[in-house]
């Protein structure tokens, strides 16, 4: 007998919604799971499914109870703890496993821009007196605690009224998606001179640095966490949705 294929998909991720058109355009069986709320106004073609998982053990169950017969990862690049314990779960399994990943902003061209590998380490960058704009997130801010600069700018795309934990934490409220001209006008306005954002590449997130480098401001790029080691990896979005129908 044929088995039935039915595709997990780890979404969290633009190009998620985009294989999830794709896979639901050519009839593939598929599930598209999410770790956390999804942000902004791209419903996918299928309501992703909440689901959070503490061991590899945990998620191993809950993919062999799903029926999946491969798993197409294409979950958000700094959400890195899913592709490790998806891929330590597909392994023991026996099932297929893709990663699609967008490529990383270079720095290389841009003199202004640094890397730094996280963002305890972008905190120990920061000089006297700076006013940073922050989009590493609220849980970065333990990072901050320690803050040589004058205010740190972090922007939340998500409304609420937490109190900022530090007094040195100024909390930017804003809703996506931002364009260049608002974002430059937006720095503009906070007297911002160093930008900081985790290096998630792509064209959505891109406008702060085109901001950045058209006021001439210093960046700082987290560099994303290591995937698995012997992890299958494509860049392309049509690659990944080849490998989803073929599976």
């Amino acid at each position: 007998m044929t088995e039935v294929k039915k595709i997990l998909l780890l979404a969290g991720s633009f190009e998620a919604r985009l294989v999830a058109e794709a896979l639901t355009a050519r009839g593939v069986p598929y599930d598209a799971w999410l770790s956390e709320a999804p942000r902004g106004a791209a419903p996918m073609p299928q309501i992703p499914l909440l689901r959070r998982f503490d061991s590899q053990a945990q998620m191993q169950e809950a993919i062999a109870q799903g029926g999946y017969t491969a798993v197409l990862d294409a979950s958000h690049v700094f959400d890195r703890t899913v592709t490790h314990l998806a891929y330590a779960a597909a392994r023991a399994l026996g099932l297929p496993y893709l990663r699609l990943e967008r490529p990383a902003w270079e720095t290389a061209d841009h003199p202004r821009w640094r890397s730094a590998a996280s963002p305890a380490d972008a905190n120990a960058m920061i000089l006297d007196g700076a006013q940073v704009f922050c989009a590493t997130g609220w849980d970065s801010l333990p990072a901050f605690a320690n803050f040589r600069g004058a205010r740190l700018l972090l922007r939340q795309s998500r409304r609420h009224t937490r109190p900022a934990p530090y007094p040195h934490v100024e909390l930017v409220f804003g809703d996506p998606p931002f364009s260049a001209v608002q974002e430059e006008a937006l720095f503009t306005r906070l007297g911002v001179d160093l930008l900081i954002c985790r290096n998630i590449g792509g064209a959505a997130s891109r406008p702060k640095l085109d901001a950045a480098r058209a006021l001439d401001l210093d960046v700082i790029l987290i560099e994303r966490p290591p995937t698995p080691d012997g992890l299958e990896q494509v860049a392309e979005i049509d690659a990944a949705i080849a490998w989803g129908t073929a599976q």
